[in-house]
């Protein structure tokens, strides 16, 4: 059984390896792919089905039904921020469906702060061998696959 696992934004999907934080790059938190977003202001969307296990202003975690956690990070650097110009959506705790929006927040604002707005979608605690049919180089819509989680 394999879960696809969705784009939280509007963008261009990169690898994780091209993100500018090493702790995403080298794959530290797990394994992934990333979204360079378009600009202006927009829901970052849940990427599965599951509960909101995780909130900050800038990343968030769902965790599936099945105990996997997608981290969802929105810009890096982004914590230095604190919540300014992002808008949470739901609470920790709170079930979501594949596509709720979570967090508003706007990429273009995040740049000219002179952060990246790159956004890393990370399984937590997997091997990277379980992920599959990574869309990158690939423009994607938010909610639009972005890997397939195998189980």
């Amino acid at each position: 059984m394999s879960r696809e696992v969705g784009s939280p934004v509007d963008g261009l999907v990169v690898a994780l390896s091209e993100v500018p934080d090493p702790v995403f790059s080298q794959a530290m938190v797990g394994p992934g792919a990333a979204v360079t977003p378009r600009g202006g202001r927009q829901d970052a969307l849940a990427p599965v089905a599951g509960t909101v296990s995780t909130l900050h202003p800038h990343a968030f975690v769902i965790s599936t039904p099945e105990g996997t956690g997608i981290l969802v990070h929105l810009g890096i650097d982004t914590v230095k921020l604190r919540g300014e110009g992002f808008a949470l959506h739901v609470s920790e705790g709170d079930a979501v469906v594949a596509g709720q929006p979570v967090v508003s927040w706007d990429p273009g604002s995040v740049e000219q702060q002179g952060f990246s707005a790159v956004c890393p979608v990370v399984v937590l605690d997997v091997a990277p061998e379980a992920l599959g049919d990574l869309r990158e180089g690939s423009p994607v819509v938010a909610g639009d696959p972005l890997f397939a989680l195998e189980a």
